[in-house]
């Protein structure tokens, strides 16, 4: 079965990290700090499997 939970977190990483990449935005602002958040996330439902 598919985890959507992950393909979710996933899928919302890349739209942010292409919007900063688009827009040139430092490390400081929202959305890069939203991404850090995510890969967090992502990694402790990794270590949970």
């Amino acid at each position: 079965m598919a985890d959507l939970y992950l393909k979710n977190l996933e899928s919302e990483r890349k739209s942010l990290w292409a919007t900063c990449r688009l827009k040139g935005l430092a490390r400081d602002t929202p959305e890069r700090q939203r991404i850090a958040q995510i890969d967090a996330l992502i990694a402790e439902h990794k270590a949970k499997k």
